[in-house]
């Protein structure tokens, strides 16, 4: 049976999701105005995360520092990141798809697929389908969606990425040459600089061109199994399933996209900051500890690799979480592939918060002290984020990073 998969993307997620928020306080739509969402322009690690429209006609590119960005529109708004409002709003509209199909796989905390084949008989037209939540979640929540309509995941996704925003396009197996092949080879899912680089001394400059290529030819330049998928997504081929969301075990977990790689252990150690500081709010929030921490990272080549660790005693210490997962990050990352996505999580729940305990005792190496000081530090950082807002205090290294996190 000939599949019909949607690719829902939200248009300039973070921006669009703090533009709704201020419309409905009757303030100015970010959107419409020269914009981005960045860090103080003052610190010179405070990038530009999202822009709007307006800001993209100053030159804005995301990933420049905000103080050039500055420069180029003095008259800039500069909005602070805010992870709870993002993955509120994520929820939200995920929630909305899964009214559609149980088959939904969350792709980023932006983007999703969903697998329409199996719900033909109560969507019998597709496209009217797409338009209809695309229009659902804009009318309903107040950003809009890009969504993607074809037969697998590639082209769907592919889809998606044309004219923005709010727009409904097809990718099907009949439209590639026309709507797919005269772009650019960069513009192909996974294709990137060094392989765009490799292609071009070959003459290649279009997914076409790629496509209508020797596969052998491909796979001698760039690898048999990267030459291999570029070679057949050119052409359009991709079997892999939308994966349903399973129901995970009792565990807490956080990751995050990055738009652009990471490639400094200054980064990624801060980005594992951001995650142990959510997910243990998240954990003490419920009651819970936990035993063990694990680290994912993914790379250009979407591999995930993973390493745990299991404690002695259970715990909901942002601090304790995130410096026992800098030692696995170390083991897993040697410093010099780009890294474009890391997570963490905290499994193994205890409610009790139990521990095993060690033969000398915490007060032996000053553990204890420690964590008590942790813990009075954490409750009170839980206390003036319910009063006042997850914006109200954060740590010292996550202060204006600007990353886009996904809550698990």
């Amino acid at each position: 049976m000939t599949r019909t998969i949607f690719h829902v993307d939200v248009n300039s997620a973070f921006l669009s999701w703090e533009a709704t928020r201020r419309v409905a306080k009757g303030e100015p739509d970010l959107r419409e105005i020269p914009s981005v969402i960045g860090g103080s322009p003052r610190k010179r690690s405070s990038i530009v995360t999202a822009k709007s429209i307006p800001a993209k006609k100053f030159g804005i590119v995301t990933g420049e520092p905000v103080s050039a960005a500055m420069r180029k529109c003095p008259g800039l708004v500069i909005a602070r990141s805010d992870f709870a409002l993002y993955a509120k709003c994520s929820g939200a509209f995920k929630k909305i798809c899964r009214e559609y199909t149980p088959v939904l796989e969350e792709f980023s905390i932006d983007e999703c697929f969903m697998d329409m084949t199996a719900m033909r008989r109560l969507y019998p037209d597709p496209i009217e389908t797409a338009f209809r939540l695309k229009n659902r979640i804009r009318d309903e929540l107040g950003f809009t969606v890009n969504i993607g309509v074809a037969h697998n995941k590639l082209l769907a996704k592919m889809a998606s990425d044309f004219l923005k925003p709010d727009r409904v396009h097809t990718l099907f197996e009949d439209e590639i040459a026309d709507k797919m092949w005269p772009l650019d080879v960069g513009e192909l899912f996974l294709c990137g600089r060094a392989s765009i680089e490799k292609l071009k001394k070959l003459q290649i400059n279009t997914i076409g061109e790629l496509a209508n290529a020797d596969a052998k030819s491909i796979k001698m330049v760039l690898g048999n199994k990267l030459g291999e998928q570029l070679w057949n997504y050119a052409n359009g081929i991709d079997e892999t399933p939308v994966k349903a969301e399973t129901e995970a075990p009792k565990g807490y977990s956080n990751e995050i996209t990055f738009d652009d790689n990471i490639i400094s252990w200054e980064q990624g150690e801060n980005a594992l900051l951001h995650l142990s500081d959510n997910v243990a709010a998240r954990v003490r929030k419920d009651g819970m500890k936990g035993f063990c921490i694990s680290v994912t990272i993914r790379g250009n080549d979407m591999k995930r690799h993973s390493h745990q660790h299991k404690i002695s005693s259970a715990t909901d210490s942002t601090t304790h979480i995130y410096t026992e997962s800098k030692k696995l990050f170390r083991e897993l990352w040697d410093g010099t592939t780009p890294l474009r996505l890391i997570g963490l999580s905290l499994s193994e729940m205890d409610k009790e918060g139990g521990e095993q305990l060690s033969l000398f005792g915490d007060e032996a190496c000053g553990a204890k002290a420690d964590s008590e000081k942790d813990r009075k530090a954490d409750k009170a950082v839980d206390i003036l984020r319910q009063r006042f807002g997850s914006d109200i205090i954060k740590r010292g290294g996550m202060i204006n990073s600007g990353i886009k996190m996904r809550k698990k």
